[in-house]
């Protein structure tokens, strides 16, 4: 996903002297082309991501576009403070870049890992949460980002992810998208964990179980239309995202449906990371099994819900 990132955001330079990439003192090849641009605007800010923060809101304060990018964790919780003074109290057009999100760099341990930003800034005011599935759908969300007046944090992953995004997919900030209709049982997922769910939903089908499948690339706002639509069609619904059961996509439409007026009668399952720090060194892929998040884990539950 860098890589769609940084031939997306080249080009977006190349018509658009406002746009200013910031980065963490990462991604310094992988932005060559970019900064081959003539008068393009790239700035180094080197280990220093609070100050990387501040710089974006000035500039945001000046017209200009800002696009923050680096590793996950640093671009949220180590600038947190800022983020939340300097960009969203002051309302101003900052995109936040995280990438190697989630389990992402699973084998370089806790401090690489992160499971808790969707928690942390569904609570930020004014900020806007996406989360895409592939290099396409990023492509479409940082376009649309751009759009907005207002703070974006967009989390991706880091390289290779399956892209199972249709390229003349109209998207749209706040609607989910229905990646495969069915009737018998709901997936709901968001971001680089997708494949999984797709995957999850073959091997119920191959049980003669109709998935429905729906993508949320936006964590905030939630889209409460396509929910309503959801819990009053389906009695099983199964929730998956790289991050933690506690506060992110669960969590939010858990306190959407415990605010809606309508009774629905349907039952929720959560997949999700544990609310602990994963001291294991492993994979990616090793990670997403430890904690349930492979697609086969994610078939023998919601089968074994489906059948009682």
């Amino acid at each position: 996903m860098r890589n769609a990132f940084a031939k997306e955001v080249t080009r977006l330079a190349k018509k658009s002297s406002k746009l200013v990439l910031l980065s963490g003192d990462i991604g310094n090849r992988l932005f060559d082309d970019y900064k081959a641009i003539p008068n393009s605007n790239f700035i180094n800010c080197g280990i220093a991501e609070a100050n990387m923060m501040g710089v974006a809101a000035g500039l945001a304060m000046s017209k200009l576009k800002p696009i923050i990018y680096t590793i996950t964790p640093f671009t949220t919780t180590r600038c947190l403070e800022q983020i939340r003074v300097d960009a969203c109290y002051h309302d101003v057009p900052v995109i936040i870049v995280g990438t190697g999100s989630g389990l992402s760099y699973a084998s370089l341990g806790p401090t690489h890992h992160s499971l808790e930003d969707f928690a942390i800034f569904r609570a930020i005011p004014n900020l806007t949460i996406l989360a895409p599935s592939d290099g396409v759908e990023l492509k479409k969300c940082l376009n649309e980002a751009l759009k907005l007046d207002s703070p974006v944090y967009m989390r991706i992953g880091k390289k290779g992810e399956e892209i199972i995004t249709d390229k003349s997919l109209k998207l749209k900030i706040g609607k989910s998208v229905t990646h495969k209709k069915g009737n018998d049982v709901c997936l709901i997922g968001t971001g680089t964990i997708m494949p999984e769910v797709i995957k999850a939903a073959e091997k119920l089908e191959n049980k003669n179980v109709s998935v429905h499948i729906e993508r949320f690339h936006t964590i905030k706002p939630l889209d409460k239309n396509s929910l309503r639509k959801i819990f009053k069609k389906f009695s099983l619904i199964s929730v998956v995202e790289e991050h933690s059961q506690i506060g992110g996509l669960y969590g939010a439409i858990a306190e959407w449906r415990s605010l809606e007026k309508y009774h629905y009668n349907t039952r929720v399952l959560s997949f999700g990371t544990k609310d602990e720090f994963m001291h294991d060194i492993g994979s990616q892929h090793y990670a997403r099994r430890k904690y349930g998040l492979d697609s086969q884990n994610i078939y023998k539950k919601t089968y074994s819900a489906f059948k009682k």
